[in-house]
């Protein structure tokens, strides 16, 4: 009976210090609006309070929609807020990264943001369309990349530089020598696994290491084996964020260009530093590479013929 007791004394000792350590550990947390046109009201959430005291729920900031952001220092186990088409949605964020920050998507029941790219195919040939629904809680940075890259216009004129049949197809350096230098300096962490196993469709972003991510992004193709298919997201920076909607098989994917194969050393296709040098893409992908196929165009569906709105509050 005695063991009994000091046991179950262990165990409530040890629950309540977890508390204290999880109420006195610092985490900063972004929170993202990625609506396409409404703020969105974050709030503080303080349960030692009656649910009628005044102070009981206080507005923390109010998030501008397209990628608008709030940063709160806050701590582990805190609780905020948010409306969201009229539904009131709770949320705990989970511990942080190595560096005690959490970053949240505020989507509420949102399947998805939908981004369409008007792309050519059959080598420049014809026009077609890749559908993609960005998924707001696989990987929250790099949905929220994706679509500010979008939004900015990045990928406008990109080329698909490498294209493998029943593996993957890769993009995501700039046709603009400045814009593509500028934005292959600024690294994204890497989000937290989800457990979500890699299927033909699905969309990462590439890296060469921890919290490498910047803009080139690959799709996984129809076709790939199964044992290709097992070894994506083994690295901490595969992570999917999205995926091409309707029938994969009958898509764009299989009619961009493929000749060319994978790159360097394991194919004859583009060189990707070649492309990042400045004449990238007035001479050697048109000299060298004359039938790749790109990408026209990029857009948020939903907000094809809205107004500009600020990109955040800092």
């Amino acid at each position: 009976m005695d063991n009994l007791r000091s046991l179950v004394l262990a165990l409530f000792l040890l629950g309540f210090l977890s508390g204290l350590v999880a109420a006195d550990t610092p985490l900063s947390v972004i929170f993202v609006n990625q609506s396409p046109d409404k703020a969105v009201e974050l709030f503080w959430e303080n349960h030692k309070l009656n649910n009628d005291h005044p102070d009981r729920r206080r507005l923390e900031a109010i998030i501008p929609p397209r990628g608008g952001w709030h940063k709160s220092e806050t701590f582990l186990g805190h609780e905020f807020s948010y409306d969201l088409e009229g539904q009131r949605h709770y949320v705990t964020p989970p511990p942080g990264n190595v560096h005690q920050e959490q970053f949240i998507i505020l989507a509420g029941q949102t399947e998805g943001y939908r981004v369409r790219c008007e792309v050519s195919v059959n080598s420049k040939q014809y026009m077609d369309y890749l559908d993609i629904l960005v998924k707001p809680y696989w990987a929250p940075r790099g949905a929220s990349r994706f679509l500010e890259l979008v939004r900015n216009g990045y990928y406008d004129g990109v080329a698909f530089n490498r294209v493998v049949p029943n593996f993957l197809i890769q993009f995501g350096m700039a046709k603009e020598y400045v814009t593509r230098t500028q934005e292959r300096k600024l690294t994204l962490w890497d989000d937290f696994p989800k457990d979500i196993k890699f299927a033909p469709g699905m969309m990462s972003f590439a890296g060469n290491g921890h919290d490498s991510r910047t803009t080139e992004v690959f799709i996984v193709m129809p076709g790939i084996n199964q044992q290709n298919l097992d070894n994506l997201g083994k690295n901490s920076w595969e992570t999917p964020f999205a995926i091409i909607e309707g029938d994969v098989e009958r898509s764009a994917l299989k009619k961009i260009y493929s000749g060319y194969g994978d790159m360097p050393p394991h194919g004859r296709g583009p060189d990707s530093n070649r492309i990042y040098d400045e004449d990238g893409y007035t001479r050697y992908l048109p000299k060298s590479f004359p039938k790749l196929d790109y990408i026209d165009r990029c857009y948020v569906v939903a907000e094809v013929g809205i107004g500009d709105f600020t990109d955040g509050e800092f």
